[in-house]
């Protein structure tokens, strides 16, 4: 891979403005090359380009293409810097009127060295928002497609369309299906601007001479009209890869322009290590359906703010991943101790959960055509949610980890839809730590809230993702949740049933369109604030799910529990995998009641406190 950095603009307004300026601030930088001004971070903007591409691993060679009339400051700037003088290419042209082209020199360049390899072509006089980003990745995404590659970004407010080249990019396989060069205000509503930024392979590099051919007149030899003509006329297959960032060519820009994008740009950089991300995810519960959504079900689910679990992410040299002192030991005060905690929480504490986000992360933005920034930072994490009573603690970590990663590399709710980040949390536990489990929970955590789903076959076929719909919190009835301080009689509870639902078998198929069809129900009780009928439906969700895992499956303990709410007239159901309840009882006297039977049981009992994702934590009509 060669790559060849363009600077060979002339009498840019920037510069006219700088010479004519009267304020005496700008008066060294009279005459200086745009590609050579003050740039992010004191260096000028092309010693940042330069620093990214001088790896001889990733390129062979590095040219540098400029003016007759800019030659001179670039020969010196080369010595300077390290920079071969010999791959500086002189263009010839010393006046705007008397310009090649941007096209015309990027083969100049090729023809006169007789380059024969995949070529990157970036702009030399482009600021960067961010300076870390990581052009291995660029080459990586690029050497993975079969086409060209051209680099974007998202616009931000402010910014107009009519400036820039914008794409359209599918986002299943990232290949630019359309390109606008500087289109007219309300042409489009797109916001993905082309940069130049362009890898291309050495077999399409013949198109060049063709395009040139077609376009004799300098001021149409730019690469926006080229990539119109090789994208919208040739159907060349070109891909896009995002960069989470901000670009600005200065040759396009004013003074007021440049040293307000300078400043703008300087101030973000100087954030990034400042505050630590701190992101958090609720426990949920299952009020009805569960646990059909991993049979092609419905099922309406509920985060809570009584549970949480929290993680912060701070910028730091390395990665570091902090284990938690409770929930990943690592010294225990004996043997016994050991035993004890081993036997009531398991073995696998929040760490592999950290690992295996950041690993997916990675993995997803690489293939989706997102180029990362080189930034380390370290994770830490806590969390309330009690451990093995099926509360959705473990998603609520790993979604609590894609936040704060979304908010540090900046990557925005278009490049990762919520739908799609409840398939990714999904994923990292199925994939990568082969927990067993269904779509509810993440759902319900990404989007929070009492949230409606509908996973029928063909949703999920068509589009990859069920139905998914917010309900109204506004008024919601006195739910309970109680819990086994020892969960380790929870049992076994979706034992064999997967494999009987894939097998057919007639009793599981039809109890997954009975869970369904009680969803749909409960969704109208709901809305219409029946709290009687929802809570028979509770009822009835938890007989049927009885009746298909058995008692056995179920265990002692989660029976018990449901018993014993059952003697205080309150309904029950199971909200998650075992080791909990959840309830409805509407006679407050009762519920006074009931809580004290619970403790005295030795389970944990407590009112659920909804969380609202609108800014209020929980309405509860009855409290």
């Amino acid at each position: 891979m060669i790559c060849i950095l363009l600077v060979a603009g002339h009498g840019t307004v920037l510069e006219t403005q700088i010479k004519n300026d009267v304020t005496g601030l700008y008066g060294q930088l009279t005459g200086v090359p745009k590609a050579l001004l003050p740039g992010i971070g004191g260096k000028k903007i092309l010693d940042f380009w330069w620093e990214t591409v001088n790896t001889r691993q990733l390129f062979s060679e590095v040219y540098l293409v400029t003016n007759a009339d800019k030659y001179k400051h670039y020969e010196r700037w080369a010595t300077a810097n390290d920079f071969p003088v010999e791959n500086v290419v002189n263009d010839g042209s010393t006046t705007l009127e008397g310009r090649l082209g941007a096209v015309a020199d990027l083969e100049l360049a090729i023809h006169s060295r007789k380059l024969q390899d995949d070529i990157m072509v970036i702009a030399g006089d482009m600021l960067c928002a961010d300076q870390n980003f990581d052009i291995a990745q660029v080459l990586s995404f690029f050497r993975s497609k079969p086409g060209e590659l051209a680099i974007y970004y998202e616009l931000e407010e402010g910014e107009k369309s009519s400036s820039r080249g914008i794409v359209e990019v599918c986002p299943e396989t990232h290949r630019i299906s359309r390109f606008l060069e500087k289109p007219q205000d309300g042409v489009t509503a797109l916001r993905l601007a082309s940069v130049v930024f362009y890898c291309l392979r050495k077999a399409t590099l013949p198109y060049l001479s063709d395009f040139l051919t077609l376009q004799p007149q300098a001021q149409d030899r730019t690469f926006g009209r080229f990539w119109e003509w090789i994208i919208n006329e040739q159907k060349l297959p070109v891909f896009g890869m995002k960069l989470p960032t901000g670009f600005q060519l200065i040759g396009q820009v004013g003074l007021s322009d440049y040293t307000k994008w300078l400043a703008h740009y300087s101030a973000q950089q100087q954030q990034c290590p400042a505050k630590p991300i701190t992101c958090r995810s609720y426990a949920r519960v299952g009020l009805m359906g569960n646990p059909s959504d991993g049979f092609n079900g419905k099922t309406i689910a509920m985060t809570i703010s009584n549970f949480w679990a929290e993680v912060t992410l701070m910028e730091s040299q390395t990665l570091v991943l902090l284990p938690h002192p409770l929930n990943d030991p690592t010294e225990f005060g004996s043997l016994q101790d050991l035993y004890c905690i081993s036997r009531k929480e398991g073995y696998l504490g929040g760490l592999r959960l950290l690992q295996a986000t950041c690993k997916k992360f990675y993995q997803f933005c690489s293939k989706q055509g997102i180029a990362l920034t080189k930034q380390n930072f370290t994770l830490k994490y806590d969390t309330n949610i009690p451990r093995q009573v099926g509360l959705a603690g473990s998603s609520a970590i790993v979604s609590a980890t894609l936040k704060c990663l979304m908010k540090f590399y900046n990557i925005t709710e278009s490049d990762l839809p919520k739908p799609t980040r409840a398939n990714f949390i999904l994923n990292v536990e199925t994939d990568e730590l082969f927990i067993t489990a269904g779509l509810q929970d993440r759902v319900v955590q990404v989007y929070e809230g009492l949230v409606y789903m509908d996973f029928s076959k063909q949703l999920m076929d068509e589009q990859g993702y069920g139905d998914y719909i917010p309900m109204d919190m506004s008024s919601l009835p006195p739910f309970w949740l109680a819990y086994l301080s020892d969960p380790s009689d929870s049992g076994r509870i979706h034992s064999n049933v997967r494999q009987r639902w894939l097998n057919g078998e007639a009793e599981v198929v039809e109890a997954m369109k009975s869970f369904a069809a009680l969803t749909d129900q409960a969704r109208v009780a709901l809305q219409g604030m029946d709290w009687s009928r929802l809570a028979q439906l509770m009822d009835e969700n938890f007989a049927l799910r009885r009746s298909v895992y058995t008692e056995d499956c179920l265990g002692p303990g989660n029976l018990k529990m449901v018993q014993l709410a059952r003697q205080f007239g309150s309904a029950a159901k199971l909200p998650g995998s075992g080791g909990a309840v959840v309830g409805l009882c509407l006679d407050q006297v009762r519920l006074v009641e009931m809580r004290k039977a619970f403790q005295e049981a030795g389970c944990v009992f407590c009112v659920i406190v909804p969380y609202n994702p609108s800014g209020t934590i929980g309405t509860n009509s009855q409290d």
